[in-house]
C-alpha cells in the first residue's frame, strides 16, 4: 500500500539542502541575455514622449524593444486580450511596462531600464472602489445570484441588521519570485517558466510569434510557491524571453527582483461587503442581501471568476433560504487583481461570517450557537443560493466535534472571567466552518492527462499535467502510480511537468491538482497494469484473477516473481508498456449567466478554533492557541495534508491580520517589499497548535475517495479576526465593525472607540 501514507515530499531533502533546481538556477549557455521591463510611474496617463536614448547606450544594453518592435500579438492577458505586454501609447497602473531592456546581465538591464526619460499627459485615475463607484467604471454589468423572495422575507422578519466590511488584499510573497527563460531550437521554441499553467504559456508565446502550439515546448520542473499568483501573472516574463529569443537566436532570461515583483503582479481582490439580514429571536435567518463590491484593478485578468467564486461561496456553511448576491466588478487604476489561493471563496466567507457575528452581538448570544443554528444538515433538501442540493454536509457533525475536542465551552467561560478582571488586556475565542467547493467553475478545465511508462527494468517514468509548487502534488501522483502497480514510491519518477508529453493541461489550481491527475495518473497506470495481466495469464496458463501486485512482487497463480521481472518478460515479448491516461469531472454542470447547476463535485469542510489577545494600548495581539479539524476524505498523504492545513490557516490569519497592501492618492504601491509588508512569520503562529483530520471517506468518487486540500484550509484563518473581533467587543456594548486586515492600529482605534478614548 503506498496511498493513505505519510510519505515524505519528493523534493524535501533537496529543498533543505539547497539542491532544488529552480528556474533561476537552471546554467544558461555563454551568449545568454538578461532582460528587464522600464516601468510606468504614472496611474494613468498617455505617454507624450518616450527618450530611449540613454537606456540605448547605457553600458551592457543590446537592444531595446517597445510595443513597435513586436513581431505578432501585443497580449499576454489569460482572458479578453485586455493586458499589453508593452505599452502602445497609454499607461494604466504605476508599474505598467513600456518598454523592454536586452542586455548583458541582470543588473545593466535594471540599471539601464531606469535611465528612460518619459513624459505623461496625466489622466484622473481611479484608486480606490469609492474613486470607481464614483464614475461607473466596472467590468460589465453586475452579477446576481438568488434563491427565494428575500425582499419579502426580510421586511417580515423579526429581527434585522445591515453593515458593511471592507477587506484587503493580499500579496503572494512567494518565495520565488517570477521567472523564465526561453531557448530558441531550429525555429521553435522552449521556454521553462515559474508557472501554474504551463499550457497558457504556451498559448501566449504562440501567438506571440505567430506560431502554432507544436512550435512551442513550456517546462516546469518546480515552483518556490504559487498560491495563485503564478496562474497569469508569469505570462508577460515568458512571452518578453521568447519574443527576444526568437529575435536575435539568443537563449534569453528574465527574473522580477522583489520590489518590481511586487509592483508590477496583481494581487487578491479587494472587497467591499454590504449586508442586510433577517433573522428570529434565535439567531436563524430568514433573510440575507449581500452587495460585493469587488477592486479589480486595470485589466479584467480573471477577475469574473474570482468574483462568481466569491458570490458561490456567499453561503459558506450555511443554508440560506431567501438569498441575493449581487456583485460589482470594478475597474481601477492598479495592479490587475488575479488568482489568489481560494480564488475570491474566503472574501465571500467573510461576509456570512461577519453577518452571523452581527447577529449573536445583536442578540447577546454566544456566535458559535448562531452559527450553528443555520448549518447545513445532513438530509433532506438544502439549497445553496445557486440552487445545487448540498447532500455531503458533513459540518453540523464536525463543529460539535471540534467544540467538544477543543473544550470550546469551558475555555469560553474562563475567557469571559478573564476580561472582566483585566482592564488592559482582553481575550477573544471564535469557532468558524469552512465549506469549500471543488472544481473549476469554468467546466472545460476540469481535465487533466498523464503519461506513464514501465521500462524494462521495471522502472515507472511518470508526467502528468500539474505543476508542483511545494504541495506535494508530484508526491500524491506518485503514490497512486506505486499503489496500481504495487510498488514503493521510490520506484516512480516523476519529470517536469512539460506540454510537449501532456498537452492541453488545466492550471494547478481550484485545489485540482491531485483530484484530476492522479486520477488520469490511474487511468493510464491502470491499461498498462491491465496488459501486464493478460500477458502474464497466457504466458503462464493462469486465470487472470489469480494475479496480484503488491510490495514490489507480482503473484501469478503459484509462480511468485519480482515486478521488474514481469516487465523484463513483456518487453521481450512485445507488450507495450506505455499508455496515457484521461480524466474529466463527471456530474458538474453550470449556468453562470443564470446563476444556477452544480459547478462542484463535492465540498470541502472544515472548522477552526482561535483564541487571541489583545492590547487595548497598543493593539498588539497575539493567537494564543489553535484547534483545527479538517476534511481532507481518505487522505493520500496524511503529513502532507497537515502541511497544508496549518500553512493555510497561517496565511490566511495573515491575510486577516496583518497584510496590509497601501497606495498613495498617486496610485504607487508604498508596501512594496518585505521592508514594508508584513507576512506571518513563525513568532506569529499560535503557541498551541492542534490539528486533526476528520475521519471519513469522500462520498464521491475520487482518487481513492481523498478530498482536495490546497485552498480549503485557507478560510480557517478567518477564526482569528472573528476572535479578534470577540476580544475587541469585551470594551464595550457597542458592536464595532471591524475591517480587514485587523492591524494593530486598527484594533486599537476599535478598542478606544468602544471606551470613548480619543484617537
Amino acid at each position: 500500500m503506498s496511498i493513505n501514507k505519510s510519505i515524505p515530499h519528493d523534493s524535501g531533502i533537496a529543498h533543505v539542502s539547497g539542491t532544488a533546481r529552480y528556474t533561476d538556477d537552471h546554467p544558461l549557455p555563454a551568449n545568454a541575455v538578461h532582460l528587464a521591463f522600464g516601468l510606468s510611474q504614472n496611474a494613468h496617463a498617455d505617454l507624450t514622449s518616450v527618450d530611449l536614448s540613454a537606456v540605448r547606450a547605457a553600458a551592457g544594453v543590446i537592444a531595446v524593444l517597445t510595443a513597435d518592435d513586436l513581431p505578432f500579438e501585443n497580449d499576454v492577458s489569460p482572458s479578453i486580450h485586455d493586458e499589453e505586454l508593452l505599452s502602445s501609447g497609454s499607461v494604466h497602473y504605476v508599474g505598467q511596462p513600456i518598454f523592454l531592456v536586452v542586455a548583458s546581465t541582470h543588473l545593466a538591464a535594471r540599471k539601464a531600464a531606469r535611465l528612460a526619460k518619459v513624459i505623461y499627459a496625466e489622466k484622473p485615475a481611479l484608486i480606490t472602489i469609492d474613486d470607481a463607484l464614483n464614475v461607473g467604471s466596472t467590468f460589465g454589468n453586475p452579477m446576481e445570484f438568488r434563491n427565494g423572495d428575500p425582499e419579502t422575507a426580510l421586511k417580515s422578519a423579526p429581527r434585522q441588521i445591515s453593515g458593511a466590511i471592507e477587506i484587503g488584499g493580499q500579496e503572494h510573497f512567494y518565495l520565488e519570485g517570477q521567472a523564465a527563460f526561453a531557448l530558441p531550437d531550429e525555429g521553435d521554441i522552449i521556454v521553462h517558466s515559474s508557472t501554474q499553467h504551463p499550457t497558457e504559456i504556451q498559448h501566449k508565446v504562440a501567438a506571440a510569434l505567430g506560431l502554432p502550439y507544436n512550435a512551442v515546448r513550456v517546462e516546469t520542473r518546480r515552483m518556490g510557491g504559487g498560491f495563485g499568483g503564478k496562474e497569469s501573472q508569469g505570462n508577460a516574463l515568458a512571452v518578453a524571453c521568447a519574443v527576444v529569443a526568437h529575435q536575435l537566436q539568443r537563449p534569453a532570461k528574465m527574473r522580477y527582483d522583489r520590489d518590481d515583483d511586487m509592483i508590477i503582479t496583481g494581487k487578491r481582490h479587494e472587497f467591499r461587503i454590504k449586508y442586510q439580514a433577517g433573522f428570529d429571536d434565535n439567531g436563524k435567518l430568514t433573510a440575507v442581501v449581500f452587495e460585493h463590491f469587488v477592486r479589480c484593478g486595470w485589466a479584467l485578468d480573471l477577475s469574473h471568476p474570482v468574483a462568481d467564486r466569491a458570490m458561490l461561496h456567499a453561503d459558506n456553511a450555511y443554508y440560506l433560504p431567501n438569498a441575493s448576491i449581487v456583485s460589482h466588478r470594478l475597474r481601477t487604476n492598479t495592479q490587475s487583481n488575479t488568482a489568489y489561493r481560494g480564488f475570491g471563496g474566503p472574501q465571500g466567507m467573510m461576509g456570512i461570517e461577519r453577518v452571523l457575528d452581527h447577529i449573536a452581538h445583536d442578540l447577546g448570544l454566544d456566535p458559535l450557537k448562531v452559527r450553528k443554528a443555520n448549518l447545513y444538515q445532513t438530509g433532506g433538501k438544502q439549497e445553496t443560493p445557486y440552487y445545487m442540493e448540498v447532500t455531503d454536509s458533513i459540518s453540523a457533525e464536525l463543529v460539535d466535534k471540534l467544540a467538544e475536542t477543543s473544550d470550546y465551552v469551558a475555555r469560553r467561560a474562563e475567557i469571559a472571567q478573564y476580561n472582566a478582571n483585566s482592564p488592559v488586556l482582553k481575550r477573544g475565542i471564535a469557532l468558524t466552518p469552512v465549506k469549500f467547493g471543488i472544481s473549476f467553475t469554468l467546466t472545460h478545465l476540469n481535465q487533466a492527462g498523464a503519461l506513464v511508462h514501465v521500462y524494462a527494468d521495471g522502472s515507472v517514468h511518470l508526467n502528468h499535467g500539474g505543476t508542483e509548487m511545494g504541495q506535494g502534488l508530484n508526491t500524491k501522483v506518485a503514490q497512486v502510480a506505486a499503489h496500481v502497480f504495487g510498488l514503493s514510491v521510490s520506484a516512480v519518477k516523476i519529470t517536469a511537468t512539460d506540454t510537449g508529453k501532456v498537452p492541453n493541461t488545466s492550471a494547478t489550481a481550484a485545489s485540482s491538482g491531485t483530484d484530476l491527475n492522479g486520477m488520469a495518473c490511474k487511468a493510464a497506470c491502470e491499461t498498462i497494469r491491465d496488459r501486464l495481466v493478460e500477458f502474464a495469464a497466457e504466458h503462464w496458463n493462469v486465470a487472470a484473477d489469480t494475479i496480484s501486485f503488491d510490495t514490489g512482487k507480482v503473484r501469478v497463480g503459484n509462480t511468485v516473481l519480482t515486478f521488474k521481472e514481469l516487465a523484463a518478460e513483456a518487453y521481450q515479448s512485445r507488450i507495450q508498456l506505455s499508455a496515457t491516461g484521461f480524466y474529466k469531472t463527471p456530474k458538474i454542470q453550470w449556468d453562470r449567466m443564470a446563476g444556477r447547476g452544480r459547478p462542484f463535485l463535492y465540498f470541502s469542510y472544515g472548522a477552526a478554533v482561535s483564541e487571541v489577545v489583545i492590547d487595548t494600548l497598543t493593539g498588539e495581539n497575539r493567537i494564543l492557541r489553535t484547534d483545527i479539524l479538517h476534511d481532507v476524505g481518505r487522505s493520500l498523504n496524511p503529513a502532507l495534508d497537515r502541511g497544508q492545513i496549518e500553512g493555510g490557516y497561517v496565511q490566511g490569519a495573515g491575510w486577516l491580520t496583518m497584510e496590509e497592501l497601501v497606495w498613495n492618492d498617486k496610485g504607487s504601491l508604498l508596501s512594496h517589499a518585505p521592508s514594508t509588508y508584513k507576512i506571518p512569520s513563525c513568532s506569529d503562529t499560535p503557541e498551541i497548535f492542534n490539528v486533526a483530520l476528520w475521519d471519513g471517506d469522500n462520498f464521491e468518487h475520487t482518487i481513492y475517495r481523498s478530498k482536495a486540500v490546497g485552498e480549503p484550509p485557507f478560510p480557517l484563518g478567518i477564526s482569528v479576526f472573528m476572535a479578534l473581533s470577540d476580544a475587541i467587543s469585551s470594551c464595550g456594548k457597542e458592536y464595532v465593525a471591524l475591517d480587514a486586515p485587523a492591524t494593530s492600529e486598527r484594533i486599537l482605534r476599535a478598542g478606544d472607540k468602544l471606551r470613548g478614548d480619543a484617537w
